[in-house]
């Protein structure tokens, strides 16, 4: 097993934990309301692009974790997830520029289609709000070596930033088309 990266002080941690996931879900519901009128001279949906890459990248780099601590490669395993973690900054940042810049979007598919979308959609967006904390308080168990507390937040964590990761890249592959 892999050595402590951080000194355990579970308060100060999930104060910050629970302070950071406030702010960020804040800002998204927030800025998400509001959109800039700038002419950027370039197309500001090619950030639902990136995302959508990013997504699918981090999609990737859990299963390919997952491998990894499966097979007992710990250290690779970690350097995954901090990528995956990494990652997942650059979406925030991505995502709300998206949203700033482009507003809303309306699907124009019908029956069925329409269907799926909502309820990946409907599915997708509680879950990525709410998987933040989650995946802040199981980097800070592995970060400080508390191998139990890790898995046992894992087991839970890692199905649902999964999911959010794969439908994320499904939504857009949905909605894209209705860009305007």
């Amino acid at each position: 097993m892999l050595q402590p990266c951080l000194k355990k002080n579970d308060k100060l941690a999930s104060r910050l934990i629970i302070i950071f996931s406030l702010i960020v879900f804040t800002a998204v519901v927030v800025l998400g309301r509001i959109k800039l009128d700038l002419d950027l001279g370039f197309n500001v949906h090619v950030f639902a692009t990136i995302n959508a890459y990013i997504n699918g990248s981090v999609a990737f780099l859990l299963v390919a974790a997952l491998w990894a601590v499966k097979s007992k490669h710990f250290a690779l395993h970690r350097n995954l997830m901090m990528a995956a973690l990494l990652l997942s900054v650059v979406f925030l940042l991505s995502y709300i520029a998206h949203h700033l810049l482009a507003g809303e979007t309306s699907f124009g598919g019908t029956g069925t289609i329409k269907t799926i979308y909502y309820f990946i959609l409907f599915t997708h967006i509680p879950l990525a709000g709410l998987i933040l904390p989650f995946i802040l308080f199981t980097a800070y168990r592995a970060l400080i070596s508390e191998w139990g507390a890790h898995k046992k937040l894992a087991k839970i964590t890692w199905p649902i930033w999964f999911y959010v990761a794969v439908t994320g890249v499904l939504v857009y592959w949905l909605i894209s088309p209705y860009y305007q």
